[in-house]
């Protein structure tokens, strides 16, 4: 199987959606611990839609005052608002006649300034009032949403320490990445930005709904005329986008992963010349991502401007409709202006709804990734009842132990071993004999199909993992630092040493020879990847963190294999001082470096084929003795 992120690799399929319903529900559920922050921001979203919606109905007053003053004007004066309807019916104009009826003239009167600067007064309280409450529902509600967010964070971030290494296996780090960073940074956005649309968006419409029929129900039906076909279109468009959505996070995860694999292993793709396969790659994934995103966004998009089609045609029809009814005398011409405010402020809100649909489906195809790393199956609980060995001794007896990666290949078969305190055992064998695997299982990072492994006489089952792995120390091949000082990196396998204990482990794996030539010495500052030391001094750092912790078990996993030959004589002695009382496990290509364990273990196949010393073993003259010759024969003797 092609590793994903090199040329040939498969970008695999996009999964389906899961129903968007159940994603949002479960969205929405993390927000039940910020119920009563909700219910202030309900509160005060409703006062601020409510005086928000009144505004229009009292401005509707205002322009009934100016244009009540502009015709009462040229109407002549000393006579009553009768007479002047009278007069108007007897010349045959009955609609100015009905048009008056309506209104507050006084003949031969101006404008009442002083009645509409009151007006204006409560409108401006009103509006004042309305943005305050506004700006206190959001800092609520973003308030809550930050909580949220933080929470899920914290909780993606405690599965991942509860997750099996089995589950990290099967996920490329891009990916597993892009669902802890970009789909919960996706999630807070769509958390921010919907929400409080959706709330104030929700609010106004039926605010604005209720002043609709107030103010004139033949004309608020003709509105909600807009709202089925509103409905029709955002279903028929949203259902299409969403799968485009998942898509386009599913190949944002895929690029990503491609990204860190291709630039994590830079010098050998260059070393190669393979940089125009995976620049060929790259560009694949990203015109995935791209199609992907162009047709969830284009499609989506396509939204905003049919709904402002539909507000714009509904503006027309009431406003022709509006003009007939100030005419006949029906409505006054302020209701008809607060009216057409209403069926904008009515239609906005449908407008927002459906803008944010988008951003709506983006966010729940985020959450359904986050929801899956949440979901996955977890590694075996600890024991409710741990148990500690009486004394820590580090003696490891493996009793007929079955392990396999995947059932329907077996690996390790009814395999039984003891390693006394104070041991070394060297395990030795061709590539995917199952070395590496054998001391994962100490360390519990599988669990076994039968048998046990017990340490000091406690079954490592019946141990927490914390117990088991605090009396461990391990060093790997691949070297692992973070950013930080030499000192703080030292320090990481035992957080309450002093500095002079720091040191004394430095100079105990002689990671003390080089800190010296150092500017800044134990303070030196070294980034994750440790570009500012050597191979060598990179691992010497780590076998001094493993010798800091001061465990009772021991796991070297090719730890010397990135030094000199001077260095690694060097640090077999320092082992050997470390070996008292002490088990260790040490996996080795290098046959050189193990001649002196008191027990070598040679591996096939999951099975151990031999055990005993070094010259044991080259006397037997089986599998070791067929390793060794290989590995030491002469390049004259391999030619023949």
């Amino acid at each position: 199987m092609t590793r994903p992120g090199f040329p040939g690799a498969p970008a695999g399929p996009v999964r389906k959606p899961k129903s968007f319903g159940e994603g949002a529900r479960r969205l929405m559920g993390r927000l039940r611990p910020e119920r009563l922050t909700l219910v202030f921001v309900v509160a005060l979203g409703v006062a601020s839609v409510a005086f928000t919606v009144v505004g229009p109905k009292i401005l509707g007053h205002a322009t009934d005052i100016i244009f009540g003053g502009f015709v009462s004007r040229r109407l002549p004066a000393g006579t009553t608002t009768e007479q002047a309807i009278a007069a108007a019916r007897a010349e045959g104009n009955t609609n100015l006649a009905d048009m008056l009826a309506r209104m507050d003239v006084v003949p031969g009167a101006g404008i009442d300034f002083a009645a509409l600067g009151r007006v204006l007064s409560w409108v401006l309280v009103l509006y004042v009032a309305a943005s305050v409450f506004g700006w206190l529902q959001g800092y609520l509600l973003n308030g809550a949403v930050q909580r949220v967010v933080y929470r899920l964070r914290a909780d993606v971030e405690a599965k991942l320490h509860r997750l099996p290494l089995r589950y990290f296996d099967g996920q490329p780090r891009g990916e597993l990445l892009s669902r802890v960073t970009n789909d919960i940074d996706n999630i807070a956005l769509t958390l921010q930005q919907a929400l409080s649309q959706l709330l104030t968006s929700l609010l106004s419409l039926i605010g604005v709904l209720v002043m609709m029929f107030v103010v004139s129900p033949l004309l608020a039906v003709i509105a909600l005329l807009v709202v089925p076909a509103s409905i029709v279109l955002t279903r028929a468009i949203g259902k299409r986008s969403q799968k485009l959505f998942v898509a386009q996070w599913k190949h944002t995860g895929a690029l990503n992963a491609h990204i860190e694999e291709a630039f994590s292993g830079h010098e050998l793709v260059t070393v190669f010349g393979r940089r125009r396969e995976v620049e060929q790659e790259f560009g694949r994934r990203n015109a995935d991502l791209y199609r992907a995103g162009m047709g969830a966004q284009f499609i989506s998009g396509i939204i905003m401007p049919a709904m402002m089609f539909l507000s714009n045609l509904s503006y027309v029809v009431l406003a022709v409709v509006g003009g007939l009814r100030v005419a006949t005398g029906t409505m006054t011409l302020g209701d008809v202006q607060a009216f057409l405010q209403y069926s904008r402020q009515f239609t906005q809100p449908l407008t927002q709804a459906a803008s944010l649909a988008n951003l709506l489906q983006s966010g729940v195809a985020s959450a359904e990734r986050v929801f899956e790393l949440l979901d996955a199956a977890e590694q075996e609980p600890d024991t409710a009842s741990p148990v500690l060995p009486e004394r820590r001794r580090g003696r490891v007896e493996f009793e007929h132990v079955d392990f396999s990666y995947d059932p329907q290949r077996p690996l390790i078969e009814d395999l039984s071993l003891v390693a006394e305190p104070g041991q070394t055992v060297a395990i030795v064998g061709p590539t995917g004999a199952g070395k590496t695997t054998l001391v994962n299982l100490i360390m519990r990072f599988y669990e076994l199909d039968a048998g046990r492994i017990t340490l000091d006489g406690v079954d490592i089952t019946a141990m927490t993992r914390d117990d088991l792995r605090g009396q461990t120390g391990m060093v790997l091949q691949d070297t692992w630092l973070f950013n930080g000082t030499i000192r703080d990196n030292i320090a990481y396998g035992n957080p309450s040493a002093t500095p002079e204990q720091v040191e004394a482990a430095a100079r105990a794996t002689f990671v003390d020879r080089f800190v010296r030539s150092l500017p800044d010495g134990y303070d030196t500052v070294i980034d994750d990847e440790g570009t500012n030391l050597s191979a060598g001094e990179k691992q010497l750092v780590t076998i001094a963190r493993a010798f800091l912790a001061d465990p009772s078990l021991l796991i070297l996993d090719e730890a010397t294999s990135s030094v000199d030959t001077r260095t690694e004589a060097l640090l077999q002695q320092a082992m050997a001082a470390l070996r008292t009382d002490r088990t260790s496990f040490v996996i080795a290509h290098r046959l050189s470096t193990i001649r002196d364990a008191d027990l070598i273990l040679v591996m096939e196949s999951g099975r151990i084929v031999e055990q005993g010393t070094h010259e044991e073993l080259l006397d037997a003259g089986g599998a070791y003795y067929r390793l060794y010759s290989a590995q030491f024969r002469s390049p004259v003797e391999a030619a023949t």
